[in-house]
């Protein structure tokens, strides 16, 4: 929708309001025209052209109403981009969704899921915030309707599993930098514990080994995925004697607190350093200069918890292969190749 109204020059909630068909507002006919030809110039296909479509019809087998269950919603905004893809898919196909939050509480988790199977959902979505393997509570074994896992998975494989490709985005993004001439990458990690930090700092050690750069362990400085810890890792990364030329900020706040660091010191994106974000957040676009990330594919992967509804469940008690989605590499305008003589040592402002 950030990409339909930039297209037709209006904001985001009036988008919103035209594809949604939302009722009691007052927008005018070419406003709304406007909108529905730059979302169709974009390849959008929102239910509310359904009545150009003709009639919906519920997915095969189920009867128009799929719950999903997630550990984290209100503080979380990965949950609510993947409820809307599931949302997406759903009206598509003329099905409601259901959402609880569960907070992964060991005794209201079960009684919020048991809330779902009595208002008769016919299949249920269970995502946890951070992509990780789980041990799946007994009664997710139990329910007689298709349990999909979104951003998480099991070591027994009994259930479709949908996670990120996070080795393959790190060394995406690690090969972008390689690409510009960059010898010289600095990473700023998650918090070690989560897999998404753990993948994406392999992801970003494989593309070092791919292209013959011996990887140096100074060039890595450990973050917890915030802004200020952003600030903190790159003025220590412009501490050192041969500083870097290209900065992979392993999230977009991150890189937030990286930009500042750098302007501080008085050095110019890109043209001194590099910098590359992850998770396209809506700030990523709105940075100066706009920040080259990539995208997790949240959307993506509520759509394809609904597109496996419609697979058939394999014989016997089956084994599911986990499915990993591209995280794609949005480019922007934070990198540049290699300046060709730069200072080395801490610059000043």
């Amino acid at each position: 929708m950030t990409d339909i109204a930039r297209a037709a020059g209006c904001s985001q909630a009036t988008v919103s309001f035209v594809l949604n068909n939302t009722p009691g507002i007052r927008l005018s006919q070419q406003t709304r025209e406007r909108v529905i030809e730059a979302a169709r110039g974009l390849g959008y296909a929102p239910p509310a052209f359904s009545a150009l479509r003709g009639p919906v019809a519920s997915l095969e087998g189920l009867d128009g109403v799929i719950g999903f269950a997630v550990d984290q919603l209100a503080t979380s905004p990965e949950a609510v981009v993947a409820i809307e893809g599931a949302r997406q898919a759903s009206w598509n196909a003329g099905n409601v969704v259901l959402v609880a939050q569960t907070l992964g509480d060991s005794v209201m988790e079960p009684r919020a899921i048991a809330a779902l199977t009595k208002r008769g959902i016919s299949a249920l979505i269970y995502m946890t915030i951070f992509t990780r393997e789980i041990v799946a509570p007994d009664y997710l074994y139990g329910l007689d309707i298709p349990v999909i896992l979104l951003n998480c998975y099991t070591a027994d494989y009994a259930f479709p599993a949908v996670v990120p490709s996070e080795i393959a985005g790190g060394q995406s993004s690690t090969r972008h930098l390689i690409s510009h001439g960059h010898r010289r990458i600095a990473t700023i990690t998650g918090e070690p514990w989560m897999q998404a930090a753990q993948d994406r700092l392999k992801g970003y050690r494989r593309a070092l080994a791919t292209a013959d750069i011996p990887f140096d362990a100074e060039l890595v400085v450990e973050g917890d995925w915030s802004a200020s810890a952003g600030y903190a890792a790159t003025v220590k990364l412009l501490a050192l004697k041969d500083r870097p030329t290209a900065i992979f900020c392993q999230n977009d706040r991150t890189a937030i607190g990286c930009y500042e660091a750098l302007k501080e010191a008085g050095l110019h994106i890109p043209g001194d350093i590099s910098v590359i974000g992850y998770d396209d957040e809506e700030i990523a676009r709105h940075l100066f200069p706009p920040l080259t990330t990539s995208i997790l594919p949240h959307m993506a992967m509520g759509q394809w918890a609904i597109e496996q509804l419609e697979v058939p469940a394999p014989p016997g008690r089956g084994r599911y292969p986990i499915t990993k989605l591209e995280c794609p590499l949005v480019e922007r305008e934070s990198v540049s190749a290699v300046a060709p003589a730069r200072s080395s040592g801490p610059a000043t402002g």
